[in-house]
Order: structure tokens, then sequence, then C-alpha cells
């Protein structure tokens, strides 16, 4: 065997353990008993030790130092370019650092959650200001003197730095402001009402997934307090949520869900375990779930056929036609929750994130300072106060797994999904026909041929750049939003 078969049959078995921290992980959110969090916080910390070692392994410089890359294809190149990049980011982080951010993360996922239920930052505060003291050590080992939410970054959109999303945002932030103002004087459609049985709820929900491409000998659709995907490959599981008076929040988060599923099942097989076997970055992934959940899942001809399925799973239900169930899908509404927000305030939501974990991180604001700084954040974006806990600094999970940097990634995956929506109706004119049959497959078998088959081999913007043939930029959404809401609200 060669020193780069050597260093590959290493870096699949490390995978292949990253895999199996994955299913604890999807457990923990989907079937563990609540009394099991320490159990599983130790756990999850001895499996990041040996996954820790494994990434620092001497004999990966070695194996590094050794091989000639001119030797190799465009797939070994990129391999390499992942392991070293891996190999040199863990090498800088201590293993018992490392182990610790593990154990006090999964533990802190319970506390979080306890808080969240009983509307208490307080009693969350201790728990996130350890998380964050040692999330911002690990950022400082991987920075070397540099930016440390830069190199926070880095673990979720390789290549991007704070100030270009800086820039990217305060471009969105006027253009998203003026618009929403312009809504909210307008005349707003109906809302949908009534009650929806959550058992024909999951029916239809996995009839979506799979209508959407999901292949369900690979994957699963379970319920979850918080929506997410998991796993690469083979297994890839999805979960969901049921609400029995608002079966968008079910239907719409599937989509979503789908959407980074498809990515990680569309993913050329030969790249399976490699570091070319997952998404190339949150943000690119990000762009398939926002291009499945809003240009596709909520146009106006994928809302018209969804409309006919609703009427069969639940009879009458109180929208008299197709248009106005488009209406209905796309209203504007006040609201608190991030991941139930309409399409056009969805990024107000993320870039006050990203202002205050920047903030955190750099000192400028401190954890018991954090909720009073939300609130009074999310009443001068908004109009309007938070109300409780839940509803505010308490609802999203990611602080309290250390996921910092994470959050911006939705807003720059909203505007890759913008690049590619362009492009896609331009490579495929008949789009819309086809969605009004409920026929996904040309567009998704655009993106999986132009994004999704690449996995990690190609940078994150180099991929939204390649399917699109223009550099990513925030033109495309502005455009799209403009567009599409100014119809719906009659501007």
């Amino acid at each position: 065997m060669t020193a780069y078969d050597d260093l590959m049959a290493h870096t699949r078995e490390t995978q292949a353990l990253a895999q199996v921290m994955g299913r604890l992980g999807w457990d923990q959110e989907t079937m563990m008993p609540r009394g099991a969090a320490p159990q599983r916080g130790e756990e999850m910390a001895a499996l990041e030790g040996v996954l820790h070692a494994r990434r620092t392994d001497p004999k990966i410089g070695e194996w590094l130092d050794t091989i000639a890359s001119d030797t190799l294809d465009d797939v070994g190149r990129a391999n390499l370019r992942h392991i070293r990049r891996s190999y040199d980011r863990s090498s800088k982080v201590p293993a018992a650092l490392a182990a610790r951010i593990a154990r006090v993360t999964s533990e802190a996922q319970g506390t979080w959650a306890e808080a969240r239920a009983e509307d208490d930052f307080a009693a969350f505060a201790p728990t996130l200001s350890e998380v964050l003291s040692l999330k911002r050590e690990e950022g400082q080992a991987l920075a070397t003197g540099g930016d440390v939410y830069d190199a926070m970054l880095q673990d979720y959109e390789p290549g991007t730095t704070g100030a270009e999303l800086e820039a990217m945002f305060g471009a969105m932030r006027p253009g998203l402001t003026e618009l929403r103002a312009a809504v909210r004087e307008a005349d707003a459609p109906p809302k949908l009402e009534g009650a929806f049985d959550e058992g024909a709820q999951m029916k239809l929900t996995r009839q979506l997934a799979r209508t959407f491409g999901y292949d369900m000998s690979h994957g699963r659709v379970d319920k979850a307090v918080h929506p997410f995907s998991s796993g690469s490959g083979l297994d890839v599981r999805i979960t969901t949520r049921t609400n029995e008076h608002d079966p968008f929040n079910c239907f719409y988060s599937t989509i979503h869900e789908v959407g980074h599923a498809a990515y990680e099942q569309g993913i050329d097989r030969e790249y399976l375990l490699t570091p070319l076997g997952s998404g190339v970055s949150m943000g690119v992934h990000e762009s398939q779930s926002r291009i499945y959940e809003n240009q596709l899942g909520r146009s106006a001809a994928f809302t018209g056929w969804l409309y006919t399925q609703m009427t069969d799973a639940f009879g009458d239900f109180g929208v008299a036609d197709a248009e106005t169930f488009y209406r209905i899908a796309n209203r504007v509404s006040d609201g608190f929750i991030r991941t139930e927000a309409d399409e056009l305030q969805y990024n107000l939501h993320v870039l006050m994130r990203f202002d205050l974990e920047r903030a955190l991180v750099s000192h400028d604001l401190q954890v018991q300072d954090l909720e009073a700084a939300w609130n009074d954040r999310f009443e001068a974006d908004f109009g309007f106060a938070v109300d409780k806990s839940s509803n505010g600094v308490l609802q999203d999970v990611h602080w309290s797994v250390g996921l910092i940097g994470y959050f911006p990634t939705y807003s720059l995956g909203n505007v890759y999904a913008g690049c590619l929506n362009e492009a896609l109706r331009k490579a495929v004119p008949a789009v819309d026909e086809d969605l009004a049959k409920g026929d996904t497959t040309a567009a998704t078998g655009w993106l999986r041929s132009n994004v999704q088959t690449h996995g990690g081999l190609f940078e994150p913007r180099e991929v939204v750049k390649n399917a699109c043939g223009f550099e990513p930029s925030e033109a495309p959404l502005m455009s799209y939003l403009n567009s599409k809401f100014s119809a719906i609200y009659r501007l």
C-alpha cells in the first residue's frame, strides 16, 4: 500500500467512528431517556477522545509529508486538502479540551431543554458561560493570534470571515426591513385555521419527503423538539415536529430537512466515508434545505399541488382555492421563533444572532446580559416585545451544544439558494409545470448534478459559482424576495 492508501484507510475508520458518534447524538434528540444524559455525556467525551487521538495521530503528518500531490487526481488532491485542514486544526486543540467540550455540551443540551421548558434563562446561564468559555479557549487555540470568531467560522464555512459576512448582511438588512415595513402596511392573506390530525400530518409529511426525493430505504422520519438532519452516506435520518393547529410547521420542516438529507444522499457513493463524503459546508448545506423549502416548496406551482394533497388528507379545511392557499403558505406573520419564521423575516432572526454571538465571543457582551440584549434587539428589529425566554434567548439549541459560528450559515445558505434558484430556472424553464404536478425530479435532479454529487470536492463558494456560472452574492435573493412578496401583497 502507498502512503495515500494508508492515509485513506485511517481516515475511513475515523469517519466511521464519527458516524457512530453522530448516531448517539440522533438518539439523544429522539429516543434517549432523559435520565441517561450524564452517562451519555461520558460516552460522547470518550468517543471524542478516541476521534481526537485519531485526527491528531502523528502518522497523518508523516503521510502528508510523504505524499506527492502532483501524483494524485482531483479527488485525491481534494481529500488531502480536507485531511490537512482537519489535521492542522485538530492538532491545535489539546485532547483534554476537546473531550471536555464534548462532555459539557452533551450535558448542556439537557440543561438547556429543562431551562427552556421552565422559561428560566438564569438556570441555563452558568452552563452557557462554561460552554462559551471552553469554545473561546478552543477558538484561541485555532486562531493562533488571529480573530477568534473567524477561527470558529471555519468549522462551518471554510474560507469565510466575520467581516465578509458583516458586509453581506449589512447590504441585505436595509432591503429586508424596507420590504417588511411595506408588507406590514398592506392587506394580509388570511391565516390557516382549524385542527389538523397529527397522525394525518405525519402520513402526508412522509409522502412529501418521498416527493422531494428522500430515499427512505436509507433514512427515516422521526419527531423531535427541534427538527434536524443527521448522518451521511447510507444512513441519513431526519426529524420533524407536529402542531395540531399548524400543519405547515410539520410539512415545511420536513421539506427543509429533506433538503439537507438529499444533499447527503446525493453525494457520489465513491466518496463514502472519506472527507468528500459529506456536505462541503453548512452554507452550501443550508442552500439545499432552503431552496427545497422555499423556492420550490412554497412556489405557486408546488403549493397548488400541495393544496390538493391537504384536501385529500383533511377534507375541506376552509381555504377556497389554490391561489389563496399559496398566499397563506407565504403569509408574513409576527412571530418569535426563527424556525417558524416566514421567508421574508427569517434572515432578520439570523442577523440578530450573528451580531449577538460575535459580541459574546469578543467579550463585548456578557452572558448575564444576553437575555436583555436579545430582548432589546428583537423589539427593535421586529416591533414587539419577547414575552418569555422560550420564545427568546432559549429557543435555539445551538449555543448550548457549542455551535458558535453556525448561525450565519443560515443566511449565507439563503444567499446561495437565491443564486441557485436563478440558475436552476434558466436551466430548467419548465420547472413550474412539473412542480404543479407534484413532480420535483427535474429541479432536484439539477441540484443533485450541479451541487450535491460533488460533496466536498470543491470549496464552498466554488460549488455555487460552478453551478450558477457567477460569483455568489445577495442580489438574486433580494430580487427574488422583492418580486415574490410584492406580488403576494400587491405592493
